[in-house]
């Protein structure tokens, strides 16, 4: 079965191309004044004040305080909208049925959903730690803080975005990339998945090959012990920001609109 560019996305979540503002000549200067000290605090201390992400924290509480079971919570879109984000699964918040069922399986169980699905879900669970809390886990106000400090600081990190693609995602790896251990790590984690993809040059249609050979062509033109070297993964991060702008503005044009051509051509081997 043919798989079309949207459904691609959905499934290994891949970012669609954007409509945001920014070009390769203003992708690092503005990666540089994202990650200048304070201006993260202050653009997640303006982002708590934003009407819209107050609503958001305001439906989330009142779902959550009426919630009859922590199945039926995990379930609700108004909990999963702050939850899934928080917990660095934002592709997720749409798919109720999974949200649930990897939440409350044991991330120490090997053969436990959220394992299965990779490092990401494992760590989602774990953090919510709902398999053994249940509903009075997730009211607790030490995790209600949490996730909606997470939440606040997701809001903040995505509507840069809005000035120069790919900031949030290069942000998050800038965070995150040391604890990828293994390229199957980096394949699990959609966020890191994107950035070294992007920046390595790989297409986001290679999601749609085998776990195997995603990790033989990544780890051909990385090592992933790099990832532990502050100064490769600032360098990779910047390498991200400009194709991600040279995307949102339409650079690659031609084979670049139909996914499936760009599928076909696609040959990674071994």
């Amino acid at each position: 079965m043919a798989l079309t560019l949207t459904q691609v996305q959905s499934l290994f979540g891949v970012a669609a191309s954007g409509t945001a503002a920014g070009n390769a000549a203003t992708a690092i200067p503005a990666l540089r004044r994202a990650t200048a000290a304070g201006a993260e605090a202050k653009g997640v201390a303006r982002e708590g004040k934003d009407p819209v992400t107050l609503t958001a924290l305001a439906q989330f509480r009142t779902a959550l305080d009426k919630a009859p079971s922590i199945e039926a919570a995990l379930q609700d879109p108004r909990i999963l909208k702050v939850v899934m984000p928080a917990l660095g699964l934002p592709e997720q918040a749409g798919n109720p049925g999974l949200a649930r069922r990897a939440l409350l399986s044991d991330p120490a169980d090997p053969n436990g959903l959220a394992a299965r699905l990779g490092s990401t879900w494992q760590a989602a669970a774990a953090t919510l730690g709902v398999f053994a809390t249940g509903l009075d886990g997730l009211r607790d106000p030490a995790m209600l803080r949490r996730l909606s400090e997470g939440f606040v600081t997701y809001q903040y990190r995505t509507g840069l975005d809005e000035q120069q693609a790919g900031l949030s995602d290069a942000l998050y790896f800038l965070e995150s990339a040391r604890t990828a251990d293994s390229v199957f790590d980096v394949l699990g984690d959609p966020v890191l998945r994107r950035v070294v993809t992007g920046a390595l040059g790989l297409p986001d249609q290679i999601a749609v090959q085998s776990v195997e050979a995603q990790g033989r062509a990544v780890a051909a033109r990385l090592d992933i012990a790099s990832l532990q070297d502050p100064g490769e993964v600032r360098r990779l991060a910047e390498r991200y920001v400009i194709a991600a702008a040279n995307r949102a503005g339409g650079a690659g044009a031609g084979q670049g609109g139909d996914p499936l051509a760009i599928i076909t051509a696609l040959s990674i081997r071994a």
